[in-house]
């Protein structure tokens, strides 16, 4: 279904935090606006389809996403692929059958496989495990408006290489804006034109990126949709509650504060 392009050299991706520091500070992340932010934002099928569409094609030669099901693909609120195009999507990869200890064909009811011939992290809770804004944790002021930043981390990692390369002790590093440290060994993945989208959308490397992010956004946390909307319905209900309870107080007491003031 979809060609895969391998990824030269192995990803650093994630490294310790304080090293990275260490090594020269915090990288830049871009605040790009995507769909699913904000109290009220839903995830772009669309969107999540192209961004499928690049981890198969680049991601997943080097990365896996083995905390996954592939049946998640047919969810409403996420790519939502027809049931048929998902079990052939599952045929695309190959897993070890836990029964018999042997590589079979994948089925839609497994999970992405996970992928340690590159020995790259799995991206499986990738955005969730960045953040690439800080704020008031306290009060989530911050996240509420504009999310923890996940996503614009990848976007921002996936378009912030200089160009720039250099070699220490046999291993080349590739100078990225947003990496923290500014130096990482993973060279850039993506080039304008790589993939073909379907719809007709261009595949600029920016385009790419946010489809991408969106879609891990998504495989981080596919429930994002109805944990807002049962967030937006107990809000409601306090609401109602309290407002009930403030009236019921009122009348209550309302004979005693008349005889106060009498």
């Amino acid at each position: 279904m979809f060609r895969k392009i391998a990824i030269s050299a192995v990803s650093a991706l994630v490294l310790s935090t304080s090293a990275a520091v260490a090594a020269g500070g915090a990288g830049e992340v871009k605040d790009i606006d995507f769909s699913f932010e904000g109290p009220f934002g839903t995830f772009d099928q669309m969107q999540l389809q192209r961004g499928l569409q690049v981890y198969t094609e680049v991601c997943a030669a080097c990365h896996g996403l083995k905390f996954v099901p592939i049946r998640t693909l047919a969810d409403e609120g996420g790519p939502h692929l027809p049931a048929d195009q998902v079990r052939a999507y599952a045929r695309n990869y190959f897993v070890i059958d836990k029964e018999t200890g042997e590589e079979r064909e994948a089925k839609d009811s497994d999970n992405f496989p996970e992928n340690t011939g590159a020995g790259a992290p799995d991206l499986s809770m990738m955005a969730k495990a960045r953040a690439g804004f800080t704020g008031p944790y306290g009060t989530g002021m911050n996240q509420l408006f504009r999310g923890m930043g996940g996503a614009e981390y990848i976007y921002s990692l996936l378009t912030g290489y200089t160009g720039e390369e250099k070699e220490e002790a046999g291993t080349f590093f590739y100078e990225n804006k947003a990496f923290p440290g500014g130096w990482i060994s993973m060279g850039a993945p993506l080039s304008d034109d790589q993939v073909t989208y379907a719809d007709g959308t261009p595949a600029t490397v920016s385009q790419m990126s946010q489809d991408v992010a969106a879609f891990l956004m998504w495989a981080a946390e596919p429930q994002m949709m109805a944990r807002k909307q049962t967030g937006f319905v107990a809000v409601i209900f306090l609401v109602l509650l309290t407002s009930l309870l403030y009236l019921t107080n009122k009348r209550l007491w309302a004979g005693v504060k008349g005889k106060k003031h009498a």
